[in-house]
């Protein structure tokens, strides 16, 4: 997707959190969502960004929901991606089903309890071409990014333009949740592919197109 938008002419920053991918030898029980969220406000910084469209997947919905609730006047959009759409004072656990959040914690425990193993890519319905790559560079996240309560003033509200894009070829009641809390608000864009979790795997260049769309 990031280069399908650098071909398009758009400047794409494409920032790894702390503790995961080629910064998981940094994975330590202290990285929380708040962690997360000061990376990428330092990137915003550090490299003079103004009128960002945010894109967060899954769980960094929460991420970029803090970044915009700290320098919405720099943030021209948040575009959710198959992805978590917090609410003040909410941890990801708390907006999971109990049988997930059980599961979550069972296998956390038997990894040392501090780092949370990555799912199968199957568990996504990720492309099948594309399987055996997302299990290999898969990474486990540290457990306080889930745990933590993530504080909002409710700046981000604050922010232009909202969008939501999910997958729907794939089952997730909680996704699901988080769409029809925003499908029917005038403020916020809604998109549908009929593609699995990592739809930036899926089908690149529908998600480049709705980017460019929102930008």
């Amino acid at each position: 997707v990031a280069e399908l938008l650098r071909a398009a002419g758009h400047r794409v920053h494409t920032p790894t959190l702390s503790g995961l991918g080629e910064r998981s030898h940094l994975a330590d029980r202290d990285i929380n969502c708040s962690t997360h969220v000061r990376d990428v406000l330092n990137v915003i910084h550090w490299e003079s960004l103004n009128e960002v469209v945010l894109c967060g997947h899954s769980y960094a919905g929460m991420v970029i929901t803090g970044v915009g609730d700290a320098i919405p006047e720099r943030v021209a959009a948040l575009v959710y991606i198959d992805a978590v759409v917090p609410e003040n004072g909410m941890s990801i656990l708390d907006q999971l089903p109990p049988a997930r959040i059980a599961q979550l914690l069972k296998t956390t425990a038997s990894h040392g309890g501090r780092l949370i193993p990555p799912a199968p890519a199957d568990t996504f319905n990720v492309n099948a071409a594309d399987r055996a790559r997302v299990d290999a560079l898969s990474t486990p996240q540290p457990i306080a990014t889930f745990t933590e309560a993530l504080r909002l003033a409710g700046s981000y509200r604050r922010v232009a333009k909202k969008a939501y894009v999910i997958a729907t070829g794939w089952n997730n009641p909680a996704v699901s949740t988080f769409y029809a809390r925003v499908e029917n608000d005038p403020s916020w864009s809604t998109f549908e592919l009929p593609f699995g979790h990592d739809v930036m795997l899926d089908a690149p260049e529908a998600l480049a197109r709705i980017l460019q769309e929102i930008a």
